[in-house]
Parts: structure tokens; C-alpha cells; sequence
């Protein structure tokens, strides 16, 4: 499989950010937690669901598990702020389905949108939960044997977490648009445009409509025509924010790095001092953990994860005790679930990362202390096969 057709798949693990349990003690269950990955090999695509053990990590598979995406070639999945709902990302179908999280973790499909662009590629939910936000590879009037600039769909969240109708007007992007993430005043894009190795695009978003406009530097071109932004390479995988806000970091699948940037406060990046640190091979999906201190990526090629902590100025630094550890074949995208120990030192910290060609789910308990990795007894568990993406939410009372 090609290296790009798995980055697609990968993004949102730009979206898996790590969310704080806070379980008490009237809420206390053997299950901590739901852990959710798309595969793309079934059609239509499939969705393996998982319990997380509380006490080891251990996943079990939900007893309706795996159930249909509803659209071919499933890609990513973002869960809502609230994590009590989800939406996956169809590639071939050009669509999004939005699903309902049962009190059991079970999964309830509510209703399926069609993008404004066809081969949709990412999706990312800006922090408040108001819009949700899908990169696309073709604009209307544009195909595979036509090729012309993708776009971003951008869909209003209502209360209950259903979809409004997206803007008339798709915000534009470059020619291949691969990942997303949305911090609520500005969107940003990556973008894979072997023309250019400027493929990182950032737009300010106006608070009201969602709607968005290219930052200062930013020059977004119609037609078949390459569109630039800020210096990041021609292959990148997977982009992710920190939960500041004042961060950024871009996996570059074939510079085998990760680039790290400071974001100003008109939303423009510039990469951080000593801000680029070496992966494993092809690396894909990223996630921070809850407290803020580790963040790991999913390397795909060399199937590994790789450990990173950060600098006084934000800066990646390559883990001394976790700088690559193995997982399996195709390792496209990582999630962490778990509270930092500041908050409650009885809750563990786990990572699951989706391996694309052993069709199954990786499993790690994060040493809270220094980031370091261990198995989890009973890891890879068993998934469909090809797997796309993963993200885990934690489980309490509706």
C-alpha cells in the first residue's frame, strides 16, 4: 500500500487528543474506557469497538462488534469534545456519519452528510464542539482525471451533535489535502504537493459562521495550480496541536521527522529552535497525552511508535526510554486515554495504536514518570482488516 493512501488514513490521529477520565468513586467500572478504530477493507467499512480494562488495559470487544460505517473506505474518526458521539470519515462515498456512544460504548448510526468535495481525507472538531471541519481532494468539477484544487467542508455542530447544513462556500485548499486540526480561532491544513514543500496552510475562522480565511502568508491558488503556505516538506502525514493552543507538529512521512511550531497570536507558525526531531521510518498519526508532557507517533513503515518529550520552548525531544518501540505492521495511528496522575494517581495511562497490515490494535501502559512504554498482557488484539484510524473516549454516565 502506498505510503500516501495510509497517511490519509492516519490524520485524525491529529485528532486523538488525550482526554482526562475523572472518574469518582459513584462512577467507578471494571470498564475506564472506549476504544473505537475504522477499518477500510469490508465493504462497506467496518468498526471495531473495544472495553478497556480498567485495572490492565486489556481490550474486549463490544458485543455488537465490528458494525458498518456506512460508506466504503472509511478513513478517520474524531470523537466529540463531549465524547458521547463520533464521525467517520467515508472516503469513496464522500461522506460523513455521524454516530450516537451508548452508555455500553455500544455505537448508534444517526444520520449520514454528503461533503461538499468529493474523496473526503481528514476531519477535525474545533475544542467548544461548534464545528466540524472535513478536508476533501476534488472541488466540484474536479476528478482524478481532472485534477484541481480540494477543499474543506465545514459542518455547524448543534446541541444534540448533529450536522447543519455545510457553507455553500467550501474554503479552498491545495491540490491534496491529507490532515486537519482546528483550535477554534485557526484551521490548519497539510497538505501533500510534491510541486512545493510549503504545504502547510493555516486559516483564521470566523467565530460565528466557521467559515475561514487564509492567514498572512498563505496563498491559496484555484484550478490545478499549487497552492503554498509555510515550510514543512512535500510529504506530510499527520498534524496535531497541543492543548495550549501555542503549538503545532507535523510528521514528514518520507523526512522520517517531526517539526514543531509556535503559533503566533494572528494564528501564523514558525518553526521552533532546534524544533525538528527524528522518527522511525514513514511517520503518520500523532497524540499528547493528558497531563501535556509525552507525545508519541505512529511510524508507519517501520511499524514502531516513537516517544517524545518537550522543551522549555515546545520543541519535540526524542525519549530516551521510548524513542521506538515496536508495534506492528503498517502502524498508521495512536491514541492515549487516561488522567494525569496529578489528578488521580489510581487512574493508568494507556496508548492504542492501529497497525494497518496486521489488522489489529497495539497496546501500551505510559509510565506516567518518564513517558516510558510497556506491553499490555494480551496485545495486538484481534480488529478487521485494514485498519485507517483509531480513537479511544472515556466511559461515564450519560
Amino acid at each position: 500500500m502506498a505510503l500516501n493512501r495510509i497517511g490519509r488514513g492516519a490524520m485524525a490521529a491529529s485528532l486523538s487528543v488525550a482526554i482526562g477520565l475523572g472518574l469518582t468513586a459513584c462512577s467507578r467500572t471494571y470498564t475506564v474506557a472506549y476504544v473505537y478504530m475504522t477499518t477500510a477493507k469490508a465493504d462497506p467499512g467496518l468498526i471495531n469497538g473495544y472495553k478497556v480494562d480498567y485495572q490492565s488495559g486489556d481490550l474486549t470487544p463490544l458485543e455488537d462488534s465490528p458494525i458498518p460505517t456506512g460508506g466504503r473506505n472509511p478513513v478517520t474518526v474524531v470523537a466529540a469534545p463531549n465524547s458521547k458521539h463520533i464521525y467517520v470519515v467515508n472516503h469513496d462515498d464522500s461522506t460523513v456519519v455521524w454516530f450516537a456512544i451508548g452508555t455500553d460504548g455500544k455505537l448508534y448510526p444517526q444520520k449520514t452528510y454528503n461533503t461538499t468535495g468529493s474523496f473526503p481525507t481528514a476531519a477535525a472538531i474545533d475544542p467548544a464542539g461548534k464545528f466540524l471541519y472535513v478536508t476533501f481532494t476534488f472541488q466540484s468539477g474536479f476528478t482524478t482525471a481532472l485534477p484541481g484544487a480540494g477543499g474543506i467542508a465545514v459542518f455547524p455542530i448543534a446541541a444534540d451533535n448533529s450536522l447543519g447544513t455545510p457553507l455553500t462556500q467550501s474554503a479552498n485548499t491545495g491540490l491534496n489535502p491529507m490532515g486537519i486540526v482546528a483550535s477554534g480561532q485557526f484551521v490548519y491544513v497539510i497538505d501533500q504537493d510534491p510541486a512545493t514543500t510549503l504545504n502547510l496552510l493555516g486559516y483564521s475562522v470566523n467565530s460565528t459562521t466557521g467559515s475561514l480565511t487564509p492567514l498572512p502568508g498563505v496563498t491559496i491558488n484555484p484550478g490545478n495550480t499549487t497552492s503554498t503556505g509555510f515550510q514543512i516538506g512535500a510529504t506530510p502525514a499527520g498534524i496535531l496541536e497541543d492543548a495550549s493552543l501555542k503549538h503545532l507538529y507535523v510528521t514528514d512521512q518520507l523526512g522520517n521527522r517531526v517539526v514543531g511550531y509556535s503559533i503566533a497570536a494572528n494564528g501564523v507558525p514558525t518553526q521552533i529552535s532546534n524544533g525538528i526531531a527524528t522518527t522511525d521510518a514513514g511517520p503518520a498519526g500523532l497524540t499528547i497525552e493528558a497531563s501535556g508532557k509525552f507525545m508519541y507517533i505512529a511510524n508507519v513503515t517501520a511499524g514502531t511508535i516513537s516517544g517524545y518529550t518537550f522543551g522549555t520552548n515546545g520543541e519535540p525531544i526524542r525519549s530516551t526510554v521510548a524513542g521506538s518501540v515496536q508495534s506492528g505492521t503498517g502502524t498508521n495511528c495512536v491514541t492515549t486515554i487516561g488522567a494525569p496522575s496529578s489528578q488521580d494517581p489510581s487512574h493508568a495511562l494507556y496508548l492504542y495504536a492501529s497497525n494497518n497490515l496486521t489488522s489489529n490494535v497495539t497496546g501500551e501502559q505510559v509510565s506516567t514518570v518518564d513517558g516510558s512504554l510497556k506491553q499490555i498482557q494480551g496485545t495486538p488484539f484481534g480488529g478487521s482488516a485494514l485498519p485507517t484510524c483509531v480513537v479511544s473516549v472515556p466511559s461515564f454516565p450519560h
